[in-house]
């Protein structure tokens, strides 16, 4: 029995032990940005300029693979931190970073998604919870109080105020982002690259909530998608006529078997990935074009192959006959307003 109490303590003893000795590595976090282990690489010999014998033609110098010579006062062993460096987010359509010492830039196509970039901005601030002690609409300019930096590398959080500009240039928009303060604990800091991190930190947390709010928006309309779809007459590339639908092909190509039908259309094969589907069209009765708004069309019964086009956030309708020709443009403006009846149906 005093064995078994003995052994008992000891177990006590050394989990009690274990504990204490986890609740230090966890307050402490220097060990995710240090070199751990063998620190025998500090003894490595300096670089030393190749020896070319007399005579010899060595090819021509290519500098993409320059070991770059470390100067003396830049920091090693535990000293040096070897976490990578922050890459900026590109997740946005036709967007694009630069990075350097001074700010961060994200360039955007100037496209009408892109025109409200500074009510966007302050939205997503707002959202995060980042206070804005100065604001600019005109100018398109923000500047930020200090922002709390909670990382898991980290001991002592750092601080940061930053100043975020918008600006046009040709067909390019801009969003800045420039440090106007750094701060650990009450310690400034000046380190190019602690500042180089933080700035597209900042960028990546508005990258972020852009990429989520227009997600969000094509959601929204992706969930309306049993709602009123607008029909409008159009041409191809060759100047033949063709029918504009105001949707995405996924969408419309969802939509078309009910819409069909309803204008008097039977269809037969179909094939998603050609957006090709064989129709035959019987007509309809003067009762039921009526009751559809639209007057009766010109259009032959006849068999016609649909093709149906993806145009990103538009898709087009070209009705083909069995001959390979395209509805004359009259008939199209016809099947035009036909369609834009049936597709303003909600479908129950």
């Amino acid at each position: 029995m005093a064995t078994l109490l003995h052994k008992s303590k000891i177990m006590k003893v050394a989990g009690l032990s274990l504990v204490v000795l986890l609740a230090a590595c966890s307050s402490d976090q220097r060990y995710k940005r240090q070199v751990s282990g063998d620190e025998s690489y500090l003894e490595t010999a300096g670089l030393k300029n190749l020896a070319i014998p007399a005579g010899m033609v060595l090819p021509l110098q290519n500098g993409e693979y320059d070991i770059p010579t470390p100067k003396r006062t830049e920091p090693v062993g535990l000293a040096l931190d070897i976490r990578p460096p922050t890459q900026a987010l590109n997740l946005l359509s036709g967007s694009r970073s630069e990075n350097n010492a001074d700010n961060s830039r994200l360039l955007l196509p100037n496209s009408p998604e892109n025109t409200t970039l500074y009510e966007q901005v302050s939205s997503i601030l707002k959202e995060k919870g980042i206070a804005i002690v100065k604001s600019d609409a005109g100018q398109k300019e923000l500047h930020t109080d200090w922002i709390t930096w909670l990382r898991a590398d980290e001991n002592v959080p750092f601080q940061t105020r930053q100043r975020l500009v918008i600006a046009q240039s040709g067909n390019v928009i801009s969003l800045t982002v420039t440090n106007e303060g750094l701060r650990q604990g009450e310690t400034e800091m000046t380190d190019p690259a602690e500042v180089k991190r933080y700035n597209i930190l900042m960028l990546n947390e508005l990258v972020d909530g852009l990429n989520r709010m227009r997600n969000l928006s094509e959601n929204t309309a992706s969930s309306n998608i049993q709602g009123i779809i607008d029909v409008q007459s159009g041409s191809d590339n060759a100047g033949l006529p063709v029918i504009i639908v105001r949707a995405p092909f996924d969408v419309v190509w969802d939509r078309l078997p009910i819409a069909l039908e309803s204008v008097g259309m039977k269809m037969g094969d179909r094939t998603r990935s050609k957006g090709s589907i064989e129709v035959t069209y019987k007509g309809m009765s003067s009762a039921n074009w009526s009751a559809l708004g639209v007057d009766r069309p010109t259009v032959e019964e006849a068999d016609y192959k649909l093709q149906v086009g993806d145009l990103n956030n538009r898709s087009s309708l070209q009705f083909i006959s069995d001959k390979g020709k395209p509805l004359t443009q009259s008939q199209n403006d016809q099947m035009v307003a036909a369609l834009k009846a049936a597709f303003s149906k909600p479908v129950k």
